[in-house]
């Protein structure tokens, strides 16, 4: 049976939460050994996370330096994997996050309206991956220019000029995944 990492990570803790608790009591490794009958070596592993704790281990330990078992074992933090749902809007394109973590890569649900079929190309580092979900996509890069339709994907190096947008008159979903340097847009071109 396979643990949550979450559970893993709550385990890991228990040595050092261990030898703190101890060392913050003021009790050697010979001391504690002397008080709870379990040899010096064993609770020496304990705390160095080469030996799994138990209950038999930890019930004595506890006691011996007077403190409850929640001082030294915390319970598993479960995070909900569900991301907020909190849109923003960009220029008239709503943006969803997918993704919870501040690092790279960024995932995104992003909504273009209709209306938004005016090319503005840009530039910045990095990579952009589009997937279209429904609707049109119409897509400039350098001198290119085409549409996308639902199902198909895109990938690209940001530092061409680029721009996207609806197509057909009707909105479009797009999820775009892009890093750090994506947020950060400098404008190369003109509009035309």
């Amino acid at each position: 049976m396979n643990r949550q990492p979450s559970v893993d990570a709550a385990i890991d803790q228990i040595s050092r939460r261990l030898r703190r608790v101890r060392e913050k009591k003021g009790v050697s490794l010979a001391e504690l050994a002397r008080f709870t009958g379990i040899s010096t070596s064993t609770l020496s592993r304990l705390e160095c996370g080469q030996r799994k704790p138990s209950l038999e281990l930890l019930l004595p330990i506890t006691a011996a330096l007077g403190v409850s078992l929640d001082e030294i074992v915390f319970a598993p933090r479960i995070v909900d994997p569900r991301v907020p749902q909190r849109a923003s809007d960009s220029a008239g394109r709503v943006l969803i996050p997918l993704s919870r973590h501040q690092g790279e890569p960024r995932a995104y649900k992003m909504t273009i309206p209709g209306h938004d079929e005016e090319p503005f190309l840009r530039a910045h580092t990095g990579y952009e991956w589009l997937y279209v979900l429904r609707g049109l996509l119409r897509v400039r890069l350098g001198d290119r220019d085409f549409v996308m339709r639902a199902g198909e994907a895109a990938e690209f190096d940001c530092r061409i000029p680029h721009w996207f947008g609806a197509a057909g008159g009707g909105s479009v979903e797009v999820l775009s995944l892009f890093g750090k340097q994506g947020e950060r847009i400098h404008v190369r071109t003109s509009r035309h």
